[in-house]
């Protein structure tokens, strides 16, 4: 179980989100599939699922997970706020659910080549989709001091960003730095005094890989692509798994059900996951199931 990544809150997303046959959903972050083989289960035999991620090794592996299910299953390599346009490609105009699960990865996390976690060395990499985009070296190396500060502060939610900035531009001058234990450790030196529970490079790669994979803005632009493609009393499921994206999701759940009028909103309360969910799996602990429904 250790060596698995658990999906969170499957349950929970399959009651909401309400499954049928002839019925068509989006899994926008395929991820192990976990999601998505429940949404094929429960739509038997006729519900036709569109899974998209952005990580090319998500997709190979949901692939082979899926095969049973490759009649009505199609799978995309690309980007959840590309919503829009990927289901005009498909011809596809309305679904009847759509689920994004914001989480990254045990595999993603366990892949030190990857460069997502500081626990083993690795590459700085931490872009989801390897195939576009700037590696975490790249913006670590060449931004400003104070654009790093902004990300620190913007995205981790930290009180060190300035010390920590100043440190890596420091570090810089005299090698770049490449790996995730270099940054992990010139984030550790940082701070006058650690706390005891969370590691202080925590929340720094945090920031950094919200900046590198631009999150949030794809995050607000998926949602709001996607309430217009539902179907009336087709539902949005969103999972997300730190403050900056639930505040998102809430705030962008309101706008569009006043004063516009789109979507009433069904969990004015976010869904955690239960206590032996979060025994079972410690990852879950974070997360914020929240659900809209197109009117």
């Amino acid at each position: 179980m250790a060596h698995e990544h658990l999906p969170v809150l499957v349950e929970e997303v399959i009651e909401f989100l309400g499954p049928q046959p002839d019925g068509v959903y989006v899994d926008g972050t395929l991820g192990g599939a976990g999601h998505a083989l429940k949404i094929l289960e429960r739509s038997s035999p006729t519900g036709r699922l569109i899974g998209i991620d952005r990580d090319e090794e998500a997709v190979e592996g949901a692939r082979k997970r899926l095969k049973p299910y490759e009649a009505r299953t199609t799978i995309i390599h690309g980007n959840f706020s590309d919503l829009k346009e990927i289901l005009g490609r498909l011809n596809i105009g309305k679904v009847d659910g759509i689920l994004l699960d914001l989480g990254v990865s045990y595999q993603q996390l366990a892949d030190a080549e990857r460069g997502f976690s500081f626990q083993s060395e690795g590459p700085l990499d931490m872009r989801m989709d390897r195939t576009q985009g700037e590696p975490a070296s790249k913006l670590i190396n060449t931004l400003s001091r104070g654009e790093l500060e902004g990300i620190l502060r913007r995205y981790g939610e930290g009180r060190w960003a300035r010390r920590i900035a100043k440190a890596i531009v420091r570090h810089r001058q005299k090698t770049p730095i490449v790996t995730t234990t270099q940054l992990r450790d010139i984030i550790s030196s940082a701070i006058l005094k650690p706390p005891r529970r969370i590691n202080p490079a925590t929340k720094a790669f945090q920031a950094i890989r919200i900046a590198v994979n631009d999150e949030l803005n794809n995050l607000e632009r998926g949602i709001r692509d996607g309430i217009p493609l539902l179907k009336s009393g087709g539902r949005l499921c969103v999972i997300s798994f730190h403050s900056l994206e639930d505040r998102i999701v809430k705030e962008t759940f309101r706008q569009y059900e006043k004063p516009s009028g789109l979507i009433t909103i069904i969990t004015k309360k976010p869904i955690s996951p239960s206590r032996g969910e979060m025994w079972e799996n410690p990852r879950a602990r974070s997360a914020k199931l929240r659900v809209a429904e197109r009117v």
